[in-house]
């Protein structure tokens, strides 16, 4: 309108049950409560199921690209907490991860870094999903406690 008074509102939603399923979602509207309905409810339709270690962190490093964004999360040891900036902090959270250092590299812009962080989740693969591709058992696949004794 003249003047420039008519106000669009956008919302970035992160949506997810701390058990290992996180999604994300946005809307925009005229006001504030329906941008973010809109957001929600996109969120809880996209919703994934990532594979986590103990229930509290990732079973190996990833990276996940989108546009510009690059992210790299690591495992970390227990008590670590969530190492992590912005909006890759909110994912964690919603997921169900204790223990992650992440670093955002490239773009700074909220919807590609939750994006980036989304399509390296995707990637995650627990040591019985790699098992099962492979068409062996899950102790050949992990290595086992006394080779790592023996080597160092």
């Amino acid at each position: 309108v003249k003047g420039g008074k008519r106000f669009g509102f956008a919302a970035l939603v992160v949506d997810g049950d701390q058990k290992g399923r996180v999604g994300f979602g946005k809307g925009k509207a005229k006001e504030v409560p329906e941008a973010v309905r809109k957001a929600t409810e996109q969120a809880k339709r996209s919703l994934i199921r990532v594979p986590l270690r103990d229930g509290r962190t990732l079973h190996h490093d990833i990276e996940g690209r989108h546009g510009a964004g690059k992210v790299v999360m690591r495992t970390a040891v227990a008590g670590t907490g969530i190492i992590a900036g912005g909006p890759m902090r909110a994912v964690f959270e919603m997921l169900g991860l204790q223990d992650v250092v992440a670093k955002s590299i490239g773009s700074q812009n909220p919807y590609n870094m939750i994006r980036a962080t989304i399509d390296g989740l995707k990637q995650e693969a627990s040591p019985r999903q790699v098992a099962q591709r492979r068409g062996k058992k899950v102790a050949d696949i992990l290595p086992r406690a006394e080779a790592a004794s023996d080597a160092a």
